[in-house]
């Protein structure tokens, strides 16, 4: 397995954008918003695509999500594997090429199952893709300024779901929901072709002191749910991806249905909140993680943690008071709290493991998240729906908040106690149970 000499000095931080790192970053910036554009144009198609002559149901809207995310995480730890062991940017740049070829095909869908199938396969490619970019970029940059990096990643996915929630919405509009498919998908074709030119470092070229990864990729798994840092870390992220994939699905019919919005203005609407709350809260929740890092080694956990506890209650007025002028600030202040946790948390599951199990680490949180998070969520509030109302349904979404907060804030109290490391673990890993 690849890994940085025990001598390797980490490097001196350095402007963000500048260099070959640099370069990487923004390609694959760029590359993770058409990745969530492509995922969540369909939200914005439900109602049409409930109205067309596919006739799909609720319960079959969710099923379109999951049939993705199943696929996606299911074959997520095959590419840690291979991201561990493996040139990383023909893997990327594979998995770019695929799930954009999956979006366009969904466009020529005749029936619930071949929409069904393309969405699904949309999964492998975003697997290649989800599990290797974070630990190619933690090889780029220093462990002082992986909040920041994270956060300029990931404010990518506010801004393609939210581009995903608009341009799907207008292109319906005017040209249907086959041509919002198309138009989704065509530029991560060529966008593939500029991972190849990406760098590629030796694991760990940022890291000092850090110990050999286990062997083997069920070596490497065993290894990281004995790590109780990463276990509780990758817990709480599951409880928050419940919860914000579940919100992000049925937001638009929510606004329309239960608010009375006409159909563009609830797509347009949200998606224009997406785009600022989850730019400035990303970019918010990095910096700040980063600043706060110097104070406590906990800041990202304590940051991420006080923040989803705070977003909870709001989450619950979003859903619950009918009032435009009660209900949109409280989703504007609560979609900003829940946001800053995203470079944040994901930086931790970085720091928490060794440089030669990064992607491994990665690719296990992907499928746990989803497993336990987004699979579930979207048609099991289909379906409370189908059997109730949309709005009692998507009372579960503060709760889940709830207990991201819960737990994160846990793991920060827990891991700024005194505690006896054992031999097996490198020096920066995190704690064991």
């Amino acid at each position: 397995m690849p890994s940085a000499p025990a001598a390797t000095v980490p490097a001196a931080p350095r402007p963000l954008l500048s260099g070959a790192a640099g370069r990487a970053l923004m390609v694959l910036a760029l590359i993770n918003l058409f990745n969530y554009l492509d995922r969540f144009v369909v939200s914005a198609l439900a109602e049409s695509l409930k109205r067309s002559e596919l006739a799909l149901s609720d319960t079959q809207l969710g099923l379109l999500m999951t049939g993705f995310v199943v696929v996606y995480m299911l074959a997520s730890p095959v590419f840690g594997a291979l991201g561990d062991r493996r040139g990383r940017p023909a893997l990327v740049a594979m998995g770019v090429f695929v799930w954009s070829l999956a979006t366009v095909l969904a466009g020529f869908a005749g029936s619930f199952v071949a929409l069904f199938l393309a969405r699904a396969a949309v999964g492998i490619g975003e697997a290649a893709y989800g599990t290797i970019a974070p630990s190619l970029l933690a090889d780029l940059y220093p462990k002082t300024q992986r909040g920041r990096v994270m956060a300029v990643f990931f404010s990518a996915i506010p801004i393609g779901s939210a581009l995903g929630y608009v341009i799907g919405g207008l292109v319906n509009q005017a040209l249907g929901w086959r041509a919002a498919f198309f138009i989704a998908g065509a530029p991560g074709l060529l966008l593939a072709l500029l991972c190849l030119r990406l760098p590629d470092p030796p694991r760990g070229a940022q890291d000092e002191g850090l110990g050999e990864a286990p062997s083997g990729a069920l070596a490497a798994y065993g290894h990281l749910v004995r790590n109780r840092s990463y276990v509780l870390t990758v817990l709480g992220y599951a409880a928050y991806t419940f919860a914000v994939g579940g919100m992000a699905f049925w937001m638009p019919a929510f606004l329309e249905r239960i608010r009375g919005q006409p159909p563009a203005q609830a797509t347009i609407q949200f998606g224009a909140i997406v785009v600022v709350t989850g730019f400035v809260g990303t970019f918010a929740g990095g910096w700040l993680g980063d600043a706060l890092l110097r104070r406590s080694a906990q800041a990202y956990l304590w940051l991420s943690g006080v923040t989803a506890l705070l977003a909870a209650p709001l989450a619950w007025i979003v859903f619950t008071d009918p009032r435009p002028a009660v209900y949109l600030p409280a989703m504007v202040v609560a979609e900003l709290l829940v946001f800053a946790s995203t470079g944040p948390i994901n930086s931790v599951i970085l720091n928490v493991v060794g440089p030669g199990e990064r992607a491994t680490a990665v690719a296990l949180s992907i499928l746990t998240i989803h497993l336990f998070g987004d699979v579930p969520s979207p048609p099991l509030i289909g379906r409370i729906s189908d059997l109730s109302s949309l709005d009692r349904a998507l009372l579960v979404v503060p709760v889940a908040i709830l207990v991201a907060g819960a737990i994160w804030t846990l793991e920060a109290w827990l891991g700024g106690r005194p505690t006896r490391p054992t031999r097996a673990d490198p020096p920066a890993a995190g704690r064991t149970w």
